[in-house]
């Protein structure tokens, strides 16, 4: 009878089972898609609030466009982004300071010089390509051909013109920054090349003006020089052994602390983002002109910062990893996005750092040992924009560019991309530098400044693409590199135990192990071997 009720019972389980199976799996199912959902929403919450801001941006600045808003009311407008930038800006010096020193100290020397040799030649060498690829994109679409709009009025910005420097000055002005005189200064003083006209008497008796170089501060922090001396400073620190463990400590601290803050700061970013489109795009004047007149310059610059960004940077990614590097920028969407708003690769710094370890599980001391530097002598976008902004206004003057003046492009873009300021509009300065180079004027540089503010948003988005992609390569070098030491570490001890069972001539290695000490214990005691025999 027990065996018929609990045949009975399992009857009715199975009954019930398949009267209540598949409802109940529907509801687990659903639980387990919305548990999913979710779990996706709170990973990539940052993400899809910071896009949302940029759409949102786009949609306000257009919505406040019509309403005729006064340069005060822009202002307040973009109050809000303002907070932003400034929060950005604020964590930028204890970031890039502290990291170096942390990650220079944590590298052995080896590593150091490896990967430092390394980082120097992929900047150089795609900073390289990417003035190659704006030069031949230049001569294949001629953006200055037959632009004859380019007079009108509410075009150019005769007063925002940079004051023309000698070339020569320029590279003199870099390799002083590179050792400031005064490191408190250097956080907010960068040295800069000036003159002044002196009028002098020859001894013919006519008077003629000449222009002679002074030296002068003008705002803006000294990165390079801090680059420089927080390296050196690790280095030094990591040679103290003991004695410096304390300070590396401190600065490890003080890092993290950081990145903390960075966090926090993070959170904001969607809505001042939306505030900084927004005020943008209301105060532009005349886009159908901008637009109709200098379209094709727009378009050639943007081209080559996609091909770059899109196609070259991401082939020498998979080149040397051999890993998808789509996937590894999907997890970048809010550097990026951040960089595109703010035009700021400094700025985009501490969120830069912060999802590439935290999203993409790059190494701490290669992320903050390589993207500070980066942010400061990796400047692929910025060369871009320079090149084509140079050939742009040599066929606006109608000079056909001989070999040499192409070359002198290529060299002048890439070494004066190393100092260009990680901040709006750094890279327009440098424009001058090439011009005066090829001799060319600086007039049209107005027409340049008109349209930074379209062009510069790629331009920062390609160079911190560019730091990110390093800085993944670096971490798969060093990881290879780590790995190949264990095996060799491994080969060693295996050799190692080889030969000692060889030398020992003995069958067991019970036996090896308790000779010696047998031979000791006999060695040091022979009285007492005696008295026990």
């Amino acid at each position: 009878m027990e065996a018929a009720a609990a045949g009975e019972g399992k009857a009715g389980h199975g009954r019930n089972g398949h009267a209540e199976g598949p409802a109940a799996e529907e509801r687990r199912g659903g639980g387990g898609r919305l548990r999913g959902c979710r779990g996706f929403l709170r990973r990539n919450a940052l993400v899809l609030l910071t896009v949302s801001g940029v759409v949102a941006g786009v949609a306000l600045g257009a919505a406040v466009r019509g309403a005729a808003l006064g340069p005060a009311q822009v202002a307040y407008l973009a109050f809000p982004g303002e907070l932003l930038l400034r929060m950005l800006r604020m964590v930028i010096l204890p970031l890039v300071v502290c990291s170096l020193v942390s990650g220079a100290a944590s590298l052995d020397t080896r590593s150091l010089g490896r990967l430092g040799g390394i980082a120097i030649a992929y900047f150089l060498g795609t900073t390289l390509l990417a003035s190659g690829l704006a030069v031949a994109l230049g001569f294949i679409i001629r953006p200055g051909a037959g632009a004859s709009a380019l007079n009108a009025p509410g075009l150019g910005l005769p007063g925002a013109l940079p004051t023309s420097k000698e070339t020569v000055d320029s590279f003199l002005d870099l390799v002083r920054n590179l050792f400031p005189a005064n490191l408190v200064a250097a956080a907010f003083r960068t040295y800069a090349t000036d003159y002044k006209m002196v009028l002098r008497n020859t001894t013919s008796g006519n008077a003629t003006l000449e222009k002679i170089p002074v030296g002068t501060e003008i705002e803006g922090m000294n990165i390079l020089g801090l680059v420089l001396f927080a390296l050196v400073l690790g280095v030094a620190l990591k040679k103290l052994g003991q004695e410096g463990e304390d300070l590396i400590r401190f600065f490890n601290s003080f890092n993290e602390a950081t990145m903390v803050l960075v966090t926090w700061i993070m959170w904001y970013v969607p809505i001042g983002i939306m505030f900084l489109v927004g005020s943008k795009i209301v105060e532009m004047e005349d886009i159908v002109l901008l637009v109709t007149s200098l379209g094709k310059y727009i378009f050639a610059s943007i081209l080559g910062h996609v091909i770059h960004g899109g196609i070259i940077l991401p082939l020498i990614y998979f080149a040397a990893t051999r890993q998808n590097p789509y996937r590894f920028l999907l997890g970048l969407i809010t550097p990026f996005a951040t960089a595109f708003a703010t035009c700021s690769s400094s700025a985009t710094l501490p969120s830069m750092i912060k999802c590439i370890e935290e999203n993409n599980k790059v190494d701490k001391r290669i992320s903050r040992f390589i993207l500070p530097i980066g942010a400061t002598v990796n400047m692929d976008g910025a060369a871009i924009f320079q090149c084509m902004a140079a050939v742009f206004i040599a066929q606006l003057n109608n000079v056909d560019l001989n070999p040499g003046q192409i070359f002198t492009i290529l060299v002048t873009a890439t070494a004066s991309s190393v100092g260009a300021a990680g901040v709006p509009a750094g890279g327009v300065l440098t424009i001058a530098i090439i011009l005066e180079a090829i001799g060319l004027p600086t007039n049209d540089l107005s027409l340049i400044l008109a349209v930074d503010w379209i062009v510069d948003r790629t331009t920062t988005v390609v160079n911190v693409e560019g730091d990110a992609l390093g800085a993944g390569i670096l971490n798969y070098l060093n990881e290879k590199d780590k790995d190949k030491g264990k095996e060799q570490e491994l080969k060693e001890v295996t050799v190692e135990a080889v030969a000692n069972n060889k030398s020992e001539a003995e069958t067991s290695p019970l036996v090896t192990h308790k000779n010696p000490v047998s031979n000791t214990s006999s060695t040091a005691d022979p009285e007492s071997k005696e008295s026990v025999l």
